[in-house]
């Protein structure tokens, strides 16, 4: 016969969280081997030996992570959800007495002690090593990428830079981020467009193809390509200029720590900058990056590859043989500049094919060889296997807006943003610790 459920409720329970949590449940293995008792040593000299005692500082970092991995982008959202999660309040150690923290704690903490300590970018670097020590990240080869990531300000607040102080003195975050902009002393302004946002200032007006033009933030990810593991991020301005910039240093603070660079970087065309694989070569690392050209002459006008170049006298012969003498360096472009004589280039039979110009003009970029050498990589089988690999981090990124929902950054201001970058990052991580644990452990079973 069928049965019927009857709603009742029992007056008294007993009850374990500990019991009702899976043994390979996602928290349960990040908490099993993962110790964020360094928080509270790191913290420390921010709290005061007297006085009312504080919300434990690795709650809310446990809580703060919870929200990350299940990409629950509102605190308040958060706390709500935690009261009725028996998996989040184990994680926690949060039983049905204890009282949840309110969800302004996690502001006021996070523009005080976490900010001044740097918490968060420790706690990646802690999962970094965390991941080293278990054997997935061997470090050797590494992808890099960049994506764009909206700003919570609209295009509409953006008002010429000159009108700021004016502002300042009704809006409270213009008058931060002038008082940042002073205490710095002009170094730490982000944002260098000639207009800027009031809600953010620090956000920069970015577009790319045809899209319509938002303002954002560049998240760059150092990959390991073995095991995507993350192994650094940088929050910079959007500009296209600060992807080699955040490269150069992600690489330099990875080295530290390993202690020597790796054997290879893949990127896409963007970082095939000669400045950056003239870099990468010095430090003996191997680039597997698309040379990033130059704009062809306008036309059909003659490429380079027309004209000779002569070692001797440091100079370029044209089609018809006339001289293209070497004239100094261009600190713009960082470029070589050659130029044919006037005089010869105006009765040229081939002038309208070479130039439109009084004369030609060669550029060449100062690390031209290492362009070169970063060409003839990019015929070998190796190149392509390389950037099959960086897709990887194109999948990074995926998750990152899909999962994490970290389409649209949550706080303002670079300081900020650079936070909630790191503790995407620490949770993308932790994911792939976690898988990596749970395959070992069925691999040991089956063994």
């Amino acid at each position: 016969m069928m049965g019927e459920h009857h709603r009742s409720e029992s007056l008294f329970y007993y009850f374990r969280i500990e019991d009702h949590v899976p043994e390979n449940h996602l928290l349960r293995v990040i908490d099993r081997h993962v110790d964020f008792g360094f928080v509270r040593d790191r913290l420390r000299n921010f709290y005061s030996d007297t006085g009312r005692p504080s919300v434990d500082p690795e709650l809310l970092l446990r809580i703060l992570l919870i929200g990350y991995l299940y990409g629950v982008t509102s605190e308040r959202k958060l706390i709500e959800e935690l009261a009725m999660h028996l998996a989040w309040r184990w994680f926690t150690g949060l039983s049905f007495d204890h009282e949840l923290p309110h969800h302004s704690t996690f502001s006021k903490n996070r523009h005080g002690r976490f900010q001044e300590s740097n918490l968060f970018k420790q706690l990646f670097e802690e999962v970094v090593r965390r991941c080293v020590e278990a054997g997935l990240v061997v470090g050797e080869h590494l992808s890099i990428d960049s994506s764009f990531i909206r700003a919570d300000a609209s295009k509409t607040t953006r008002i010429p830079r000159e009108q700021l102080t004016e502002v300042a003195q009704v809006k409270r975050t213009v008058r931060e981020y002038l008082a940042d902009l002073e205490r710095e002393n002009g170094q730490g302004s982000v944002n260098q467009q000639d207009r800027v946002s009031t809600t953010d200032p620090d956000a920069t007006f970015f577009t790319k193809g045809e899209q319509p033009a938002e303002l954002g933030y560049f998240d760059n990810y150092l990959v390991d390509n073995q095991s995507c593991v993350i192994m650094g991020v940088q929050a910079t301005a959007a500009r296209a200029s600060q992807e080699s910039a955040a490269a150069r240093e992600m690489i330099a603070q990875v080295a530290t720590i390993r202690g020597r660079f790796p054997q290879s970087l893949t990127a896409d065309t963007s970082y095939g900058s000669g400045e950056l694989l003239a870099w990468l070569e010095d430090r003996g690392i191997t680039s597997f990056i698309p040379v990033r050209e130059y704009p062809a002459p306008r036309g059909i006008l003659f490429g380079i590859e027309k004209f000779a170049y002569d070692s001797e006298t440091n100079s370029y012969r044209c089609p018809e043989g006339k001289q293209l003498k070497y004239v100094g360096i261009k600190k713009a472009n960082r470029s070589h500049i050659y130029r044919a004589n006037p005089a010869r280039c105006s009765d040229c039979p081939q002038k309208t094919k070479c130039t439109t110009g009084r004369y030609r003009q060669i550029v060449v970029n100062i690390n031209e060889p290492a362009r070169q050498r970063a060409r003839e990589r990019m015929k070998v089988p190796a190149f392509l296997v390389a950037q099959r690999h960086r897709r990887k981090v194109e999948a990074l990124f995926a998750e990152l807006k899909n999962q994490i929902g970290l389409r649209r950054v949550r706080l303002r201001r670079m300081k900020f943003v650079r936070e909630q970058f790191f503790l995407a990052a620490t949770a993308q991580n932790l994911r792939r610790l976690a898988g990596n644990v749970k395959r070992r452990s069925i691999k040991s079973i089956e063994a």
